[in-house]
Parts: C-alpha cells; sequence; structure tokens
C-alpha cells in the first residue's frame, strides 16, 4: 500500500486567550490517501474549519507532526508553506475570497502569477477554465458583476489553475442556491474523477453523500471515521500526486517579474483614486520644493557671483590707513608706491586710483559723478570692456592728457541715447574730450551703481582737478591666483620698506571675497535644499502612514494572495513597488511643477537657472522615499498571518 498524501500525527491547536488559551483541536490523528474524496463533517465551533487550515498550510499546528507526502511541514518557512500552497492546494471557499477590483480573469490567475507562469500562457489558461465553467463571457467582469454562483465558479478556476492535486473546498454550498450548489458538487466529482484529492469541509449531510469518506469531528476531536458506501469507491483515474518543490522554488514568479509587480500596484491604486491623490500631493509639494528652490539659489549665486567678479576678479586692493580702520581722507599711498609695486613677481597690471565728487557739464546738463583717475591698465584690470570708442593709453597719462571714458550711466544723463564720444565734457570747468563708453557693469552688492563713474588719466586729475599727489587706493591684478597669498605677503613686505615699517594701509585680497562670497552662496543654497527636502520627507512620511492604513485596509487581500500561494518576498515587493510607484509619479509630477514654478519665478523677474542636477536629484530622492518608507508597511504586510488575513476579508 502507498504512503499516505496527508498525514496528521498527534496534531493539536491552541489559541490564545484566558489561562489556558482555547484548543481548537485535541491530538487529532488521520490519513487521507492520494486519489481520496473526504467530506469533514462537525457542527460549528467543533474544529473542522482549523483542521482544513492546517491541511492547506494555511496555519500551523502548536504540537503534533504534520506531513505531506512524507514531508514534514510544521516546520517549514512561510515561502515553504507558500509553495505547498501553490502547487499542491487549491482552495474553493464559502466566501469566495475573490479581488474586488480585479476582473474574474485576473482573480482566476494570480496562483500562475506567484508560479511564474508567462503572461500569455495564464492568460490563455484562465479564459480556458473560465470557458469551462460557463463563464466565458464574463472574463472582464469584476465580482460586484457576478452573481454568487458565478463569483464560486470563479473561485473554483482559481483553484485550478496552477492544476493541483488537492482541492480544498470550505462549506462550498453554503452561499449558494440548490441549483448552484448542485451545479458545484458535479464539478467535484468530475474533478475527483480526473484523480484529485478532494477535500469538503461541510455540516450538510447532502454535501457529504458525495464524498467517499467521512470524517466527523467534535470538540477538537475526531469521533468518526467512516467509509460512505453510497458513492463509488475510487476514482475513474490515477491519482494525481503533488510536485514537492525545495524552499518555495518557482519558476520565476511576481519577485523575478517587476513589471508584474508594478501592474498590480497600479491597479491597487486606481481602486483608491482620492487617498493616491493626496498621497501623491505630500512627494510632489517635497519634489517641486527641491527643483524651484534649487532653481531660484543657484539663479541668485550666480547674479551675486557675477556682481562681485564685475568688480573685479585676481586683485589684491591696497587702500590708506591702518588694518581695521575705514578713514579714506588719511594721506598713506603716494604715485612712488604705485610705480614700486610695478617690479612685484606675479603682479601684471598696476592700477592706482584717485577719486572725487564732482559735476559734469554738457550744455546745460549737469550730472555728478564720481571722477576718477587711474592709469591705462585699470579696464583690463576689472575686466571692463568698452560699448563705443577706446580707452586712454601710457602716453596719455605721461602726457597729461584732458580725456575722459564715461560710464554707461553718466553718458545716459549727459547725451541720451548718443554714446557722446568726440565731445567734449566740462569738469570745473576744464574741456575733456570724451573718447569711450563702458560698457554697463550694475551695481555692487551694496547697491551702488558701479556705472555711474568717469575715468581719466591720474595725472591729468592730480594736475588739473584733485590737486595733492596722493592715491586714494591702489589695485592690482595678479596673473597667478594660485599664489595670491604669497604675492600679497610680497606686496606688504615692499609697502612697510617704503613706509620705514609702518603698516598705515590695508591689504584686501578680492579672490578670498569671492571665495568666501561663493562658499556663503553655496550654503544658503545648500539650505534651500534642505528645507525643500525636509518637504519631501514629511512627503515620504505621509507615503508610509497612507500605506500602513492601506495595509490594514487590505488584510484580506493579503490573504487570499498568501493562500493562492503568494510569499513574503511577494507582498513585500508588490507594496514596497506601490509605494515607489507612488513617488515616482509623484517624483515626476513634482519635477514638471517645480520647472512650472521656477519659469513663472523668472518671469517675474527673479534671477533662476536651470540645470538637470536638482531634477534629477528631487526624482531620485523621491524613489528613494519610495523604498525606504514603503518598506515599513510592506514588511508589515508580508509578515501578516494567512489565515488571520484571510479571515478579515
Amino acid at each position: 500500500m502507498s504512503a499516505p498524501l496527508i498525514e496528521l500525527d498527534g496534531v493539536s491547536r491552541v489559541f490564545p486567550g484566558g489561562d489556558a488559551g482555547v484548543c481548537a483541536l485535541d491530538a487529532v490523528s488521520l490519513s487521507i490517501m492520494a486519489g481520496e474524496y473526504v467530506a469533514i463533517m462537525g457542527p460549528s465551533g467543533s474544529g473542522k474549519s482549523t483542521l482544513m487550515n492546517l491541511i492547506g498550510c494555511l496555519d500551523r499546528p502548536s504540537a503534533g507532526a504534520y506531513r505531506i507526502a512524507g514531508r514534514e511541514v510544521s516546520a517549514l518557512s512561510a515561502d515553504a508553506l507558500a509553495a505547498l500552497r501553490r502547487d499542491t492546494f487549491g482552495f474553493v471557499f464559502q466566501r469566495y475570497h475573490l479581488l474586488a477590483d480585479a476582473t474574474a480573469l485576473e482573480n482566476v490567475v494570480i496562483p500562475a502569477v506567484y508560479a511564474g507562469l508567462p503572461a500569455d500562457q495564464r492568460a490563455e489558461r484562465g479564459e480556458t477554465l473560465l470557458g469551462d465553467l460557463g463563464l466565458g463571457d464574463r472574463t472582464a467582469h469584476r465580482p460586484g458583476q457576478l452573481s454568487g454562483g458565478q463569483q464560486q465558479r470563479v473561485s473554483i478556476a482559481r483553484a485550478l489553475v496552477n492544476d493541483p492535486p488537492v482541492i480544498l473546498a470550505d462549506e462550498p454550498t453554503g452561499a449558494l442556491d440548490s441549483q448552484s450548489g448542485a451545479d458545484l458538487l458535479d464539478l467535484l466529482d468530475s474533478l475527483h474523477a480526473e484523480g484529485r484529492t478532494i477535500l469538503v469541509v461541510t455540516h450538510d449531510a447532502s454535501v457529504a453523500a458525495r464524498a467517499r469518506r467521512v470524517i466527523r469531528i467534535r470538540d477538537g476531536h475526531v469521533v468518526a471515521d467512516e467509509r460512505n458506501p453510497g458513492p463509488e469507491a475510487v476514482a475513474a483515474a490515477a491519482p494525481v500526486q503533488p510536485v514537492m518543490r525545495p524552499d518555495g522554488a518557482a519558476d520565476g514568479g511576481i519577485s523575478g517579474d517587476v513589471s508584474e509587480a508594478a501592474r498590480m500596484a497600479m491597479r491597487s491604486l486606481k481602486a483608491n483614486p482620492f487617498r493616491t491623490a493626496l498621497t501623491l500631493l505630500g512627494v510632489i509639494i517635497g519634489v517641486a520644493s527641491v527643483v524651484a528652490m534649487l532653481a531660484i539659489g543657484e539663479g541668485g549665486k550666480r547674479q551675486v557671483m557675477a556682481r562681485i567678479q564685475a568688480m573685479g576678479t585676481n586683485l589684491l586692493l591696497i587702500r590708506p590707513g591702518a588694518p581695521g580702520t575705514h578713514r579714506a581722507d588719511v594721506i598713506t599711498l603716494r604715485n612712488g608706491d604705485a610705480e614700486a609695486l610695478t617690479d612685484v613677481a606675479n603682479v601684471d597690471i598696476v592700477a592706482p586710483e584717485r577719486s572725487n565728487t564732482l559735476t559734469l557739464r554738457f550744455g546745460n546738463v549737469d550730472h555728478k559723478a564720481e571722477i576718477k583717475g587711474t592709469w591705462a591698465g585699470f579696464a583690463r584690470a576689472r575686466d571692463w570692456n568698452l560699448e563705443d570708442g577706446i580707452f586712454f593709453t601710457d602716453e596719455d597719462v605721461r602726457t597729461y592728457a584732458a580725456v575722459v571714458v564715461l560710464g554707461r550711466t553718466v553718458a545716459a544723463h549727459l547725451f541720451g541715447g548718443d554714446s557722446g564720444v568726440g565731445r567734449y565734457v566740462m569738469i570745473r570747468n576744464v574741456p575733456f574730450l570724451v573718447i569711450g563708453v563702458l560698457e554697463t557693469k550694475g551695481a555692487t552688492t551694496y547697491g551702488t551703481d558701479m556705472d555711474d563713474v568717469a575715468l581719466i588719466p591720474l595725472t591729468t586729475g592730480q594736475s588739473r582737478l584733485f590737486g595733492r599727489e596722493h592715491l586714494s587706493s591702489v589695485m592690482l591684478h595678479v596673473a597667478d591666483t594660485a599664489v595670491a597669498g604669497e604675492t600679497q605677503r610680497e606686496v606688504r613686505a615692499l609697502l612697510l620698506e617704503r613706509h620705514n615699517g609702518v603698516e598705515d594701509f590695508q591689504i584686501r585680497n578680492t579672490a578670498a571675497i569671492l571665495k568666501a562670497a561663493e562658499n556663503t552662496q553655496n550654503s544658503l543654497t545648500v539650505l534651500l535644499g534642505a528645507v525643500a527636502l525636509i518637504s519631501l520627507l514629511v512627503g515620504g512620511i505621509g507615503v508610509m502612514n497612507i500605506m500602513l492604513v492601506g495595509v490594514t485596509e487590505r488584510t484580506g487581500e493579503i490573504g487570499i494572495r498568501m493562500a493562492t500561494g503568494a510569499r513574503m518576498r511577494d507582498i513585500l515587493l508588490q507594496f514596497n513597488t506601490e509605494a515607489v510607484v507612488v513617488c515616482g509619479l509623484g517624483g515626476l509630477l513634482g519635477v514638471g511643477i517645480g520647472l512650472l514654478a521656477a519659469i513663472v519665478c523668472r518671469l517675474l523677474g527673479m534671477p533662476v537657472v536651470f540645470s538637470p542636477w536638482p531634477s534629477v536629484l528631487a526624482f531620485a530622492c523621491a524613489f528613494l522615499t519610495g523604498l525606504v518608507f514603503g518598506f515599513l508597511p510592506a514588511r508589515k504586510a508580508a509578515r501578516l498571518d494567512p489565515v488571520a488575513a484571510l479571515s478579515s476579508e
């Protein structure tokens, strides 16, 4: 005689409750051979459904041994038990346990998804089964559009889609009318005739009369195990034997098919559009904030850097007065200092300055501006190009030429739309020939208009406008900024020697100022990004909260999936995929809205600089948010007890 297909040896199941717990099964022992048709009968609360759950690997025994085809299964891993449910058992439930948001065909092929069957093959198999059961024209209908008998037939088709050797039917006719119940029992008879093992839990004697063997259970004990003399003793076909795969292995399954998980996730999200929209909103706001704030921050940074650079880069600025003082009227720098500095290594341009605020006149138009006397290298040192005309030369400086180069603001006030090159302006009743107009520089970081200036040769200014031969400042343009610090030390040593060891001057390195300003702007940009990322973090917490609520609401669905063969990693992948889909979709929408907001800000005159990296960073953060904040809800879903989850449906 062959070994039993199902063998229970002293199996007990005790549920927590009270001091000693509730004993649903007490040392039950029985054997079922392959190909048998067995009915398990008993009144409500007798333990028959608990016994069915243990046989179907939905629950674990508290004590005793349980073997399937000689394999001990009571201590198997959760995934190995899922493999047994997927490959060995087909469940027909009294309450059907169909997914309400899935079509009849989608419900039928769920076990095939977890078995790794390709999409086209499982669809073909599902359609064939539904057609054989008279539901060929109902494949696209959802459970709410089907009658009770039709829903039960969908449940039967789902139980058969993986061609299992054992069919477990729990009160299969309890919710059906008499005709639908009779049709179902006829179908179970035909399945038994094909060699399948049939186990039916029922309290209906007419249902048990179809079985070849009846096991009666009361108060957790088997009180009778008898052969039914009415039906034929054996099935017409050879018994179907189960295929025992090691540790839950499958041919692929949803674990290896992320696209299938994504489709299932999208269907679940569509089932609750309002909740999905609220979840998306948190992610969208976070991502849009990151994109918009970083674009605006980068624009502001570049604007500030451009203004600082407009003042001149690679410069050493020497001003009169001891370090720490701010007096501009002290006389400590003279022409000889500027001439001596031309011999310092790494200094390629020296531009001494002497300035005063004076009135320029052209015709009957007066304009007060800063008149600055300097050398011919001033424009090159400041990277200040000409809009029209030429700059004065070293020869003009040596010959005390009365020429002037105007800033754009001065030229606009004196000449309107004309540049004024070739005309004369009066400065303290001295006529100066306008030989050039500078390009627009704009304002300094302090708000001063750099274009409100007129440049003349230093010698001319000192002899005809300013008087005494001292300097307001000396500007040095260094050739190599990498050694600007060393050059600054050499300049200081030279000036100390010329001033008899008295440090009555101060040297500022504009490269250092530019670097400090850049660091400050970078810090501000990081701060803006951090604030925006906090918004994204809040959105991620919202995603986790919604997903946790979703797990609670969808506990029944999780139980159905586990009963049909879903492993822990399948559930984990599905729910984590849902979170990633939400965050990924929210990330895409957030990037678009953030760019749109930045464009609007640019149209309103705000400095905005677009770069692909903030968008990539924001989307990547949204994607990671889905992975990180979706993991905990997914883990909670994957660790649910199958029988407890199924009973909540």
